[in-house]
C-alpha cells in the first residue's frame, strides 16, 4: 500500500538541520521520506539512517545542485498520494501530520502551512504578520512554509521549473490557479539566521524588492546574482 504523504527535503551542505527535521517526521507507514542531497563529497555515500534512524520508508538520493532540481528528483521517486516539500532548516509543529491529514480532501489540490521564525525579537513578529498578510491578500506563500499538493496536481503542473531563484513563487502561482488551496492552521518555524546576519530591515527590504522586480519581469538568473 503506498504511503499517504511523501516528504521531500532538498539538502545542500546542511545535514545538521536536515537531521533535526527528520527526527520530527514520525516513522509511520503513511509517511515516506525522500532526501535529495547535492554537493556530497566524492567517495562519501552516507545512508539516510544518518539523517533519520529507523527509516524503512525512506530514501536518500543524490542530485545535481539546485533546489528545484533536487525537489523534482525527489518527487520522481515519491510513491505518496500527496507530496510535501520542506526546507532542510524547517522545524515542524508536533501535530503537523494530523493537522495536514485533516486538510487533504478530494476537492483540495494543495496548500501550505503558516509561517514563523525561531527568534523572540519583535522584528520577527512583525515579519510573521507581514507574511500572513501577503499570503492572505495574494495567496503567495514561499517554500519555507512547506508546500504540498496532490500527485495529480503535481503531474498537471509538471514540477518545479529549473530556476535559480523564485522557483517557489512560480510554483505557487501555478498551483493556486489549478484549484482550491488551503492553509494548514499550524506554523512551520524557519531559521531567522539570515535576518540576524543581514539585519531585520535590510533583509526584509531586499526580499520585497527582489519579489517586486521579479513581477516586473527581471529574469530570475539576474535576481539570483543580486540575492
Amino acid at each position: 500500500m503506498p504511503p499517504l504523504v511523501s516528504v521531500v527535503v532538498p539538502v545542500l551542505g546542511d545535514r545538521v538541520h536536515a537531521s533535526r527535521l527528520l527526527r520530527q517526521v514520525p516513522v509511520d507507514p503513511r509517511v515516506e521520506v525522500i532526501v535529495a542531497e547535492a554537493g556530497v563529497e566524492e567517495g562519501h555515500e552516507p545512508g539516510i539512517e544518518e539523517l533519520g534512524p529507523g527509516r524503512a520508508n525512506g530514501k536518500l538520493i543524490h542530485s545535481a545542485p539546485g533546489r528545484a532540481r533536487q525537489m523534482n528528483a525527489g518527487a520522481t521517486l515519491a510513491r505518496g498520494d500527496w507530496l510535501l516539500f520542506l526546507h532542510a532548516d524547517s522545524i515542524l509543529p508536533d501535530d503537523w501530520l494530523p493537522a495536514l491529514v485533516d486538510t487533504l480532501t478530494t476537492s483540495v489540490v494543495g496548500g501550505w502551512f503558516r509561517f514563523a521564525l525561531d527568534d523572540d525579537a519583535w522584528q520577527a513578529r512583525m515579519i510573521e504578520r507581514g507574511v500572513a498578510l501577503r499570503v492572505r491578500l495574494f495567496r503567495l506563500p514561499y517554500g519555507d512554509q512547506g508546500l504540498f499538493l496532490s500527485r495529480r496536481a503535481w503531474d498537471v503542473l509538471g514540477g518545479f521549473r529549473d530556476m535559480p531563484l523564485m522557483d517557489d513563487v512560480d510554483f505557487v502561482r501555478r498551483l493556486v490557479r489549478l484549484g482550491p488551496v488551503v492553509e494548514v492552521p499550524r506554523a512551520i518555524t524557519t531559521s531567522a539566521r539570515r535576518w540576524r546576519r543581514d539585519g531585520w530591515l535590510r533583509r526584509s527590504a531586499r526580499n520585497v524588492t527582489l519579489l517586486g522586480l521579479y513581477f516586473l519581469g527581471v529574469p530570475a538568473a539576474r535576481l539570483a546574482r543580486w540575492y
